[in-house]
């Protein structure tokens, strides 16, 4: 298992380059969807404010394990990295499967149905509309990233920044009209059952909505001096997300109340329509597709990484390891990407789906892995002690232990939230069992 990626692979990304990277993938179109769902289970709009905040910290804890492991053993394959060295290479090859056909790209076809809901609405394709919409910018995303990552971090940074000064703007406008415009006013159901229930499925929500931040392990062979800056992305980034969700936030509750909050099917749509008139659809639409595009964009970048270091150390499939050193980018590992997302998003028509059926079906295994990485700050502290640690993740072990304990809780929640969504992806997990077979045989020969 080799710790670097190589000449061609490493060095690229700037500080500024991955904490754009980063925050393009974590704040997307969550932010105008689950708000009023995590509104749902609050009580008081302190509690609500509040469970923002501690998905923040969990997000800030997660960025701490995740710093220590990026900077001591920097690498493309980022989590896949990790798992092997902690676990093993079976386990390696069984999360590079899970990643490949459903974690990641399951992932990025949800976002890609939610663009195609907004774009629909600057173009209509008909009744599929969405699905093409979001099929054409999986093609056109993936075409830039084959490209060159050059070009690739480019769009990020101009997608990145137009996110946050869109939702900026949108925000101070929508509180300095708080008072003075009308707002929603029907009854919806409040919190029922347990307060820890309601607590913890707000949670599922919250986090959702914080999903993504650790794409940024996937950078740390192509960052400079990824020791020192590794940790910098991580807490920079976690910074960012959280500030600008509470803002956004804080003015929701300003706008709406959390009795208007929970009633309101479409949050964005209905604050836009506030700030901006008659024109809100196509703003709100503009808005939201750069947002996604962004977050499309960014996973794509970081996801082909996991093909790269599977093709990378496993012979039987070293065609997925090929680095172009012209575009420093692995071009066959985006393409397999591409293809399997396309796949996703033609089941998600079938099935008639869309998004729900993508988050139900990535959940789950999503954060089983996430527990055995966690996980793996302990076992490579203990196995690896003698080596150099350029950062240490503070209140050890106390940190880990407790980012694990959050990420089996988590993984239960999404079980009971995902119901049979949750099987299938669990199931598609299971078929990559014959692939572990085949690294086992390979070594051994």
């Amino acid at each position: 298992m080799s710790s670097t990626t190589g000449q061609s692979a490493a060095g690229g990304l700037s500080v500024l380059d991955a904490v754009a990277v980063l925050v393009g993938v974590v704040i997307g179109i969550g932010i105008f969807g689950f708000p009023p769902l995590v509104a749902q289970q609050a009580q008081t709009p302190v509690i609500y404010m509040a469970l923002w905040l501690v998905g923040g910290l969990v997000m800030l804890v997660g960025a701490l394990c995740y710093a220590e492991l990026g900077s001591v053993y920097p690498d493309s394959g980022g989590e896949y990295s990790f798992l092997v060295r902690a676990w093993g290479g079976s386990v390696g090859v069984l999360f590079a499967w899970a990643r490949g056909t459903v974690i990641q790209t399951g992932s990025i076809a949800a976002v890609a149905f939610i663009y195609g809901d907004y774009a629909q609405i600057l173009w209509p394709l008909g009744h599929n509309g969405p699905a093409i919409h979001g099929a054409i910018a999986v093609i056109a995303l993936t075409s830039l990233n084959v490209l060159g990552t050059l070009q690739s971090k480019r769009l990020q940074l101009l997608l990145t920044g137009a996110t946050i000064v869109a939702l900026l703007i949108t925000c101070v406008a929508g509180l300095t009209l708080a008072g003075s415009a009308p707002v929603a006013t029907a009854h919806a159901e409040g919190p029922s059952g347990s307060l820890a229930g309601a607590l913890g499925l707000g949670m599922v929500f919250v986090l959702l909505t914080y999903g993504g931040w650790n794409e940024a392990a996937y950078l740390s062979g192509e960052l400079r001096n990824p020791a020192r800056n590794m940790s910098r992305v991580l807490l920079i980034g976690t910074v960012v997300v959280t500030t600008v969700y509470l803002v956004v936030n804080a003015a929701y509750l300003q706008i709406f109340g959390l009795e208007g909050l929970r009633a309101t099917q479409a949050v964005g749509a209905d604050l836009m329509g506030l700030v901006a008139g008659p024109w809100a659809a196509v703003l709100l639409s503009l808005l939201v597709c750069c947002t996604a595009l962004g977050t499309i964009n960014g996973s794509i970048f970081t996801g082909a990484r996991v093909y790269y270091a599977l093709g990378r150390d496993v012979p039987a499939l070293q065609g997925l390891g090929a680095w172009s050193v012209r575009g420093a980018t692995p071009v066959r590992a985006l393409l397999l990407q591409g293809a399997i997302t396309l796949v996703l998003i033609l089941f998600g028509v079938l099935t008639n789906g869309g998004v729900h059926a993508m988050v139900a079906y990535t959940a789950p295994v999503f954060w089983l892995f996430m527990f055995l990485s966690a996980c793996a700050v302990m076992v490579l502290r203990h196995r690896d002690a003698g080596r150099a640690r350029p950062f240490r993740v503070p209140l050890y072990p106390l940190t880990p232990i407790l980012f694990a304990a959050i990420c089996l809780a988590l993984f239960w929640s999404s079980v009971q939230y995902a119901g049979a969504g949750s099987l299938l992806g669990l199931a598609v997990l299971s078929a990559g069992l014959p692939l572990v077979w085949l690294q086992r045989r390979t070594q051994s020969a």
